[in-house]
């Protein structure tokens, strides 16, 4: 297959946010070494990793510039020595550097084939929102049939994926979201949705559930909101899941857990559990829920990729909803 020697890609120039990422239209091309594969990317996912990473909040993360980026998928153009598979031709998707770019590399052992019948940007998601949400209720969350699970973000990528599983694991689902995303919380099946500006939240949680509290909370939220899901958790046995701290950092002390919020905290990493060899586990589940159909194929908000500044700033404000995409 041809590739060309330069591409097009958004570089991040400064830790200040997205205004300050930049398209470049003479990059070279990366080439594959041992072990990886070349892609020609069709469309790359946002996430707000992207904005932790402009911002400077993502734990190690990279320093400017630097190519912007992590979630792709698209068709493997060439593939580096020692690789046997996926082959070329294969359409795939996975996690890197530089996803936003018309070209990217990817370590073959982590690049996932498109499910068949499956558009590259339908499988958005695949790596990052749905084995999130699937880690938040089974391993880490020990989700039960017949249990309440409140959802926090419950009208982006991940809140969705959560919703769409913790409903066909039997839970009763709180959502989480604003005003204006109620009624796509609710067509995902929700059993109830709270405005996620709402300073009651604990409160009305408690109200929804003859005031035991809830049995699982995914806390995406952070910030202020932080303090609301510890207590809307059941004491004891309820487990608060953190995975996300869009409205910033929370402070949580011993003397909290003893007297204020007596309930179970669990951070959750994906990086952490690849590391810990979770990861293969929940993929596995994963996949086995897109062959039973109960994963199915994302729709994503595309924008082009000279966009994407635009797309994380409509991100960092809360003004979408779902999956965002970038299409080169």
């Amino acid at each position: 297959m041809s590739v060309p020697a330069t591409m097009r890609a958004l570089q991040q120039t400064s830790l200040d946010g997205p205004k300050d990422m930049r398209l470049i239209t003479d990059v070279p091309v990366p080439s594959p070494g041992r072990g990886e594969v070349l892609i020609r990317v069709l469309a790359a996912g946002v996430n707000f990793a992207d904005l932790s990473k402009a911002c400077g909040s993502f734990r190690d993360g990279p320093r400017p510039p630097y190519p912007a980026g992590f979630e792709a998928a698209g068709e493997v153009v060439a593939v580096g020595e020692g690789v046997t598979g996926p082959e070329p031709g294969t359409c795939v998707v996975g996690v890197g550097d530089g996803a936003f770019a018309e070209y990217m590399v990817l370590p073959a052992v982590a690049a996932m084939p498109v499910p068949a019948g499956w558009r590259a940007e339908q499988a958005l998601g695949l790596v990052v929102n749905w084995p999130t949400a699937l880690a938040a209720l089974k391993p880490l969350g020990r989700l039960a049939a017949g249990e309440t699970v409140v959802v926090h973000a419950a009208a982006g990528a991940t809140g969705q994926a959560a919703v769409t599983l913790a409903k066909h694991y039997g839970a009763t689902v709180i959502g989480v979201a604003s005003a204006g995303k109620h009624e796509t919380v609710l067509a995902l099946g929700a059993d109830h949705v709270l405005d996620s500006r709402d300073d009651r939240l604990a409160a009305e949680v408690r109200r929804l559930t003859g005031g035991a509290g809830a049995d699982l909370v995914l806390e995406s939220a952070g910030g202020a909101t932080f303090a609301a899901s510890l207590a809307a958790a059941k004491p004891v046995s309820g487990r608060v899941v953190v995975y996300g701290l869009a409205g910033g950092e929370a402070a949580l002390t011993n003397w909290d857990l003893v007297y204020r919020y007596p309930v179970q905290v669990i951070g959750l990493n994906l990086g952490t559990l690849i590391r810990a060899g979770v990861f293969g586990e929940v993929m596995g589940k994963l996949f086995a829920l897109v062959a039973a159909g109960v994963v199915t194929p994302a729709r994503p908000v595309g924008h082009d990729l000279a966009d994407g500044p635009q797309a994380l700033a409509e991100l960092a404000a809360r003004a979408t909803a779902g999956k965002l995409a970038l299409l080169p």
